[in-house]
């Protein structure tokens, strides 16, 4: 295949770029540098299937010749992002998202949206599944990546009704491993950078809050099965392995052996206002459509995450 991947300097694009490389495709990368960064990508200077171009994807996005697939990962995805860049956010998920699908269409290409659990809110099922419609705030701060994201499904399932497109979704679980940035925001960096230096580890409240946590080739995996796969709806793609923040910083501390200690902070930090209190995929119909269930523990994840910022701390 010959595929476009949006985001593909970010965290999961150049994992993703990866990916079809290995499997022998043709990969073009395409990324505005806002979050991303070239870094990521470095390692596949003077590939000879391998284009990198650097655009904004809510500009209409000309690409020279065949495409298959187009897989639009382009979007800020972590609160000091999305606060930083409310109205790209919203932009990304809207226009970029237009603009990634009419190009889709033009080329007869097949159309991978990445969306996220985000989608679910603040949920009032537990574990979410994929016909929970969610619960979220659209006028709070974390609402433009939220919303975003749900604007960009419906724009897809459209195009899926009305033009005929072949679209897939990947709800996206909260994922780690390396080429994270250190300074991100969220809870896996913060919490290795803070116990690499021997700070305290800042949770927020009481740390009751849970989160299940991915490693990335598992996520790949599953968007690569996703991908080559007959379902145009929204498919959750997480590790279904729930921990509390609190029992989460305690195993990071032990991983890294730093001396660190918790810090319990007061939760007032507008990053986190409509903060989940709970986050756990329901992976059955991944199971069931594509196979596919994660394969990597957390810790073995979290130690290769762990000597990937080591070495560059």
């Amino acid at each position: 295949m010959r595929v476009l991947i949006t985001g593909g300097a970010g965290f999961l694009g150049s994992h993703l770029c990866d990916r079809f490389l290995a499997e022998g495709h043709e990969v073009i990368a395409m990324d505005n540098l806002i979050t991303g960064t070239t870094a990521n990508i470095e390692h596949l200077a003077g590939h000879e299937r391998f284009l990198f171009i650097k655009h904004d994807v809510t500009n209409y996005i000309y690409v020279e010749g065949p495409l298959d697939a187009v897989l639009h990962f382009a979007s800020p995805a972590s609160p000091i992002d999305y606060l930083e860049f409310p109205i790209q956010t919203l932009k990304v998920g809207a226009l970029g998202t237009h603009k990634a699908l009419g190009l889709a269409k033009a080329k007869g290409a097949r159309f991978l949206l990445a969306s996220t659990s985000e989608v679910y809110g603040d949920p009032m099922i537990h574990p979410q599944t994929e016909e929970y419609w969610g619960n979220v705030n659209p006028i709070g701060p974390r609402g433009v990546y939220d919303e975003a994201k749900r604007f960009a499904e419906a724009m897809a399932m459209a195009y899926h009704r009305y033009h005929c497109c072949e679209t897939r979704i990947v709800r996206i679980f909260n994922t780690f491993g390396p080429r994270m940035r250190l300074k991100d925001g969220r809870v896996v960096p913060n919490f290795i950078d803070q116990a690499l230096h021997g700070e305290p580890l800042t949770v927020y409240g009481d740390g009751m809050q849970t989160r299940s946590f991915c490693y990335v080739s598992d996520l790949v995996e599953g968007i690569y099965r996703l991908l080559l796969s007959d379902e145009p709806g929204p498919v959750n793609i997480g590790n279904p392995n729930e921990m509390t923040i609190l029992d989460f910083a305690r195993r990071i501390i032990e991983l890294t052996g730093s001396r660190s200690q918790i810090a319990f902070v007061h939760p007032e930090d507008v990053r986190i206002k409509d903060d989940p209190k709970v986050r756990k995929p329901d992976i059955s119909k991944a199971r069931r459509i594509l196979g596919w269930e994660p394969q990597v523990s957390l810790d073995e994840g979290l130690r290769q995450t762990i000597e990937w910022f080591k070495n560059r701390a």
